[in-house]
């Protein structure tokens, strides 16, 4: 029986996967000033077990200001590395699975509430807001408080604080780092028209909507060691009329392989409220598609993917390279168990948890 698809290895630049399934970055709320705690302890580590092939750390935000939530992660200074560094290696004491961040600022969609409290706009004088900045003074909803428009000194400072937390990333021995370009968050509002209306060269043409992104991507990349990966991940459309669509993201995948970006994961949306979403099982896997027809690095699919038979086919005709799950492995963070079960293979487990394995699949766990 041929090895299925889902679980031959990966290879993204120097770093070997052991398989295609990725565990995509989850914000989980629960930080205090930027700091993680043993909640994120907790739940990277049952998800360090879960037989994946690539942990990422949620969005972790490069600057105060960049967070979505006041309960966000960060990375911005030596109080939040060393939060991230107790968890890491409390993580890494049990398992051998390799880490990725995300890294992100949140432009006009910070200073919010948490979801389970609503997830609104904070005011800037709330004690848990803050004045946000973006592209332009354009507000994400009508009656939110705009941001402010971000001069030339601020795109520094904020290129600046990408490429400081990739170096503090470094020193605790991040395997791989994901830019966040996506769901309406800071990069991706400078790539959209409908909230990036500049007059500068960060604006206008596509050329310049993808400039500051870019240079982003190019401090990150000279801030992280060149052994390890710089991945991206992308909305592949606004599903909005007029907005950020397939053929600008291809234009920019393009122009981010030049740079030596190393994978691209493909999701959508998140940028305008007046998006028109058809959701359904692998509704965004035709961008990824569209996305790995036009480049030669790793692409990665995401959403709604829950299926087993679903992923296998995803990567084994090619419409991806890999797969990612988010709220799937929340709910089953033993997914890719089941999945190299019904597909015959093998995955790796800890030698704490070999005796759960099922008759039927005696040869599911990988001898250590």
């Amino acid at each position: 029986m041929s090895q299925p698809a889902l679980f031959t290895p990966a290879r993204v630049r120097n770093l070997t996967l052991a398989n295609r399934i990725v565990i995509a970055p989850m914000c989980q709320y629960s930080a205090e000033d930027g700091c993680m705690n043993d909640w994120h302890l907790i739940h990277l580590g049952q998800l360090a077990l879960s037989g994946a092939a690539l942990l990422t750390i949620e969005a972790t935000a490069v600057l105060p200001e960049g967070r979505i939530t006041y309960a966000d992660v960060g990375l911005w200074n030596d109080e939040t590395e060393a939060a991230l560094a107790r968890t890491l290696k409390g993580i890494r004491r049990w398992s051998e699975m390799p880490v990725a961040i995300q890294l992100s600022h949140a432009g006009r969609k910070a200073s919010t509430n948490v979801p389970w409290e609503g997830g609104a706009q904070i005011a800037p004088d709330h004690p848990h807001g803050w004045q946000t900045f973006a592209p332009s003074n354009i507000a994400f909803e009508d009656g939110e408080v705009a941001p402010v428009a971000l001069d030339k000194a601020e795109l520094q400072r904020i290129r600046e604080a990408f490429a400081a937390s990739a170096q503090r990333a470094a020193r605790l021995g991040i395997d791989l780092i994901q830019i966040h370009a996506a769901h309406g968050y800071l990069l991706h509002q400078f790539l959209s028209s409908l909230s990036n209306r500049r007059d500068d060269e960060y604006g206008g043409s596509l050329e310049n909507r993808m400039r500051f992104p870019l240079e982003v991507f190019d401090a990150v990349r000279g801030a992280f060691p060149a052994e390890r990966p710089v991945t991206i991940r992308v909305s592949g459309t606004d599903w909005v009329d007029g907005g950020w669509d397939i053929e600008q993201t291809i234009a920019f995948a393009k122009a981010l392989q030049a740079r030596g970006c190393d994978a691209i994961h493909v999701s959508s949306g998140g940028l305008h409220p007046s998006q028109s979403i058809p959701v359904g099982p692998s509704y965004q896997v035709p961008l990824a598609r569209a996305v790995k027809q036009a480049v030669g690095m790793p692409v990665i699919a995401v959403g709604l993917i829950t299926g087993i038979e679903q992923a296998e086919a995803i990567v084994a005709t090619g419409d991806a390279d890999m797969i990612a799950l988010a709220r799937a492995a929340l709910y089953d963070p033993r997914w890719p168990w089941h999945a190299a079960a019904e597909l015959g293979a093998q995955v790796r487990a800890p030698k704490q948890y070999l005796r759960s394995q099922p008759r039927q699949y005696r040869h599911l766990f990988e001898e250590d």
